[in-house]
C-alpha cells in the first residue's frame, strides 16, 4: 500500500493560479498591493453579497489587530474573546495591551456560550470595567448561535468581531459567514479552504472603515508627497502575487466546500454503528457548515480514548490532531479572567480532528477507513 502521509488539511491547485501570479509578473506588480488585490477584494465583496468592504491582507491575525485598532481598543481595556480558538484570536488583544476576559463554550455549536457570554459582561461592568469588544469564533467552519450573540452585542452595546478564519463558505439562515460582525475576517493560510499561501481579510460596513483599514495596513502614509506619519502604521496589505493565488483559489470555493461536506458525511458513515465517538455536526439546517475540518468526541474507556486514535493514525503516516487547546488554559492566557463551566475543557478532553483536505483521494479515504476499522475491533 502507497503510505504516503495523508495530511490534515492541504490546499487543492484549481489550475487557474498560474494565469493571474504570470500576469503580475509580466507586469512587475510584484508587491503588497496591485490590480490581483483590487479585483480579489471585489470578487470577494461580491461574494459576500451583503455589499460589505473588503481590506485583503497579510493574515487574519492582521485584520483582527486592525478590527481592535479602528474600534479604539487600546491599553487597559478589556475585550472577550471565545476560550475555544486558535491563538491567533486572542493575540491581538495584547498587541493593544488590552486584556483578554475568555468565555466558554457551548456544546450544540461548540462555540462562544450565550450564557456565560452575558454573565461575563455583567461581572465585568459590576466591576467598573465594560468590555470594549467581543471576538465570536465560528470554529471549525461551524456558524456560531448569531442570534443570540448579536442579541446580546445590542443589548449592551458592545460591537462584535466575528471571526470567520475557518468559516469561508459558511452561513447562518442563508447569510455567508463574515458579513454577520460588526468587522468580520477570513483566512487564506495554506490549510484553509481556499488559499493566497498567507494572507487574510478584513470585512467593514463602509467605505471610509475600508480606506482607514488600509491607511493602517501600508505603513499610515499622511496624504504628502514626501512620507509623512502621523499615526502607528502596519506592514499589514496583502501582496499582489498572494492575490493572484487567491482569484485562481476563489474559483473552486463552491467545490471544495462540497467537497469538505461530503469528507463530514463518509466519516458519519463510518462511525455511526460505533458507540462512544460522535462525528460534529450543525443542529439544524439554519447552520450550515463548510466542515473546514471534520471532528469527533472520543468517549475514553480503559482500552482507548482519542489520543491512542491519534497514535494508531499516526502509525499509518496519517495526520490528526487534537481540537484547540481553550485559551484560559495557555500559558500565556491562564492569568486572565475566564467565565464558564469546563465546556471547552471537555471538548479539548475528547475531541480529535480528522483528514478533511478538499482533495482527499479515494485511496486516502480508504487508509482512513482501515485505520478507523481496525482500531475499534481491538
Amino acid at each position: 500500500m502507497d503510505n504516503k502521509r495523508i495530511y490534515l488539511s492541504l490546499s487543492e491547485q484549481s489550475g487557474f493560479e498560474h494565469e493571474y501570479i504570470q500576469k503580475a509578473l509580466e507586469t512587475n506588480w510584484i508587491t503588497s498591493g496591485g490590480p490581483n488585490v483590487d479585483e480579489f477584494e471585489s470578487v470577494l465583496e461580491n461574494y459576500l453579497e451583503e455589499k460589505p468592504f473588503v481590506s485583503a491582507l497579510n493574515s487574519g491575525t492582521s485584520a483582527i489587530h486592525l478590527a481592535l485598532i479602528l474600534l479604539g481598543v487600546k491599553e487597559g481595556d478589556e475585550v472577550i474573546c471565545q476560550s475555544m480558538t486558535f491563538s491567533a484570536s486572542a493575540n491581538p488583544i495584547l498587541y493593544q495591551g488590552a486584556i483578554p476576559i475568555f468565555v466558554d463554550s457551548e456544546m450544540d455549536t461548540w462555540n462562544i456560550c450565550p450564557e456565560y457570554l452575558e454573565a461575563a459582561i455583567e461581572d465585568r461592568i459590576k466591576k467598573g470595567k465594560k468590555p470594549k469588544a467581543i471576538i465570536a469564533v465560528h470554529l471549525y467552519g461551524n456558524p456560531y448561535k448569531v442570534d443570540e450573540i448579536h442579541a446580546i452585542s445590542d443589548k449592551y452595546d458592545i460591537p462584535i468581531i466575528e471571526d470567520s478564519a475557518e468559516a469561508l463558505g459558511s452561513s447562518y439562515k442563508g447569510k455567508k459567514c463574515g458579513s454577520f460582525g460588526d468587522f468580520g475576517i477570513f483566512s487564506f493560510n495554506g490549510n484553509k479552504i481556499i488559499t493566497t499561501s498567507s494572507g487574510g481579510a478584513l470585512i467593514t460596513n463602509s467605505k471610509e472603515l475600508k480606506e482607514k483599514a488600509i491607511f493602517y495596513a501600508t505603513q499610515s502614509k499622511d496624504d504628502a508627497v514626501h512620507y509623512q506619519h502621523s499615526q502607528i502604521g502596519y506592514n499589514y496589505r496583502m501582496s499582489n502575487i498572494c492575490a493572484g493565488v487567491g482569484l485562481g483559489q476563489i474559483k473552486i470555493l463552491d467545490k471544495n466546500v462540497d467537497s469538505r461536506r461530503k469528507i463530514n458525511s463518509f466519516y458519519k458513515e463510518i462511525f455511526k454503528n460505533i458507540e462512544g465517538v460522535d462525528v460534529f455536526e450543525s443542529i439544524n439546517e439554519n447552520y450550515f457548515s463548510n466542515y473546514w475540518l471534520s471532528t469527533i468526541l472520543v468517549e475514553p474507556n480503559k482500552n482507548r480514548n482519542k489520543e491512542s486514535l491519534r497514535l494508531a493514525f499516526e502509525k499509518a503516516n496519517i495526520e490528526c490532531r487534537p481540537l484547540w487547546k481553550p485559551m484560559h488554559l495557555q500559558p500565556i492566557f491562564e492569568k486572565y479572567p475566564y467565565y464558564g463551566n469546563r465546556i471547552a475543557e471537555n471538548l479539548f478532553e475528547k475531541g480529535l480532528c480528522l483528514p478533511s483536505g478538499s482533495n482527499l483521494s479515494i485511496e486516502d479515504k480508504k487508509r482512513i477507513k482501515e485505520v478507523i476499522v481496525d482500531f475499534f475491533k481491538k
